[in-house]
């Protein structure tokens, strides 16, 4: 299934170029008083979810995707935990231009380990992004993210895969400087998500899937999956070795090459196989 939150909180199923409005299905999901949950609730009761979407999609409303305003799928993350450099070739591009990639950023994945990005920074593709710092560059890095679907603590390698809700396209944003990436990727709209969530069932290989980003027409970023450093089983792994994952908690699991900067009025297209398109506008914060 391809799943998404639309026009400020309703649900769709997406279905060719046609969302169907089962919103009423979120009827199931339970309420909350205070202190509310740490997880996304929908992402925690998907099965159920997804079992009602199934009887509700025949006699659905229909609304043509183009009309609509898509928001992030996960509605709430305790966390989004990010892989750097975790493709070769960004290591090599980052390497060659000190300028831009400052030296102390480029140490290998296997030293530095995961980072953060703050929550907050949550965004659908209709949200957009909205630059800051404008005096710096601002980038674009495209990334398979990976949503998780229950809560995963110290789980091997082996059965990380069976924790993964689903996966769709992130744009890890990122304002150039010295300072820690946790802070210069944490700006408000720096992480989108979208354009909606594609089950773990509808992708056959997480670790085979052509990626690629433009940016007003121009091809930005070619990759594939398979060139991850770091596995996504291995990043479920590494990160829940250290914190607890949660339902809806989202993993970026790294860019390739062709990073590049992006000005207000620019449109990024991004697109990963099995996953979806989605077009995101820029503009000034």
């Amino acid at each position: 299934m391809r799943i998404c939150r639309f026009n400020h909180d309703k649900l769709g199923l997406v279905q060719g170029d046609e969302i169907l409005d089962i919103s009423a299905a979120l009827e199931v999901l339970p309420t909350h008083r205070w202190p509310v949950p740490q997880s996304d609730p929908l992402v925690a009761a998907l099965p159920h979810v997804m079992q009602v979407a199934r009887d509700l999609a025949p006699t659905a409303r229909r609304l043509p995707l183009a009309g609509v305003t898509l928001n992030s799928p996960v509605s709430y993350a305790s966390k989004l935990p990010a892989a750097p450099v975790n493709y070769l070739k960004h290591m090599a591009e980052a390497q060659g231009d000190p300028a831009t990639f400052h030296a102390h950023h480029l140490k290998r994945i296997e030293e530095v380990g995961l980072f953060l990005k703050a929550s907050s920074s949550l965004v659908g593709p209709g949200d957009g992004v909205a630059l800051r710092h404008l005096d710096r560059r601002n980038d674009h890095e495209l990334e398979l993210a990976v949503v998780i679907g229950k809560t995963a603590d110290r789980v091997p390698v082996a059965a990380a895969l069976d924790y993964v809700a689903g996966y769709a396209i992130g744009l890890d944003m990122t304002v150039r400087g010295p300072e820690e990436r946790s802070l210069r990727k944490s700006i408000d709209t720096y992480s989108v998500l979208g354009p909606w969530l594609t089950t773990a069932d509808e992708v056959p290989d997480p670790a085979s899937l052509d990626i690629e980003l433009h940016v007003n027409g121009e091809l930005r970023q070619r990759a594939n999956t398979r060139d991850l450093v770091i596995g996504i089983p291995e990043l479920i792994s590494w990160a829940s070795s250290y914190y607890t994952l949660l339902p809806g908690d989202v993993l970026f699991t790294g860019t390739p090459d062709g990073v590049g900067p992006v000005l207000p009025g620019d449109v990024i297209r991004a697109r990963i196989d099995h996953v979806g398109q989605m077009d995101v506008r820029v503009r000034a914060a």
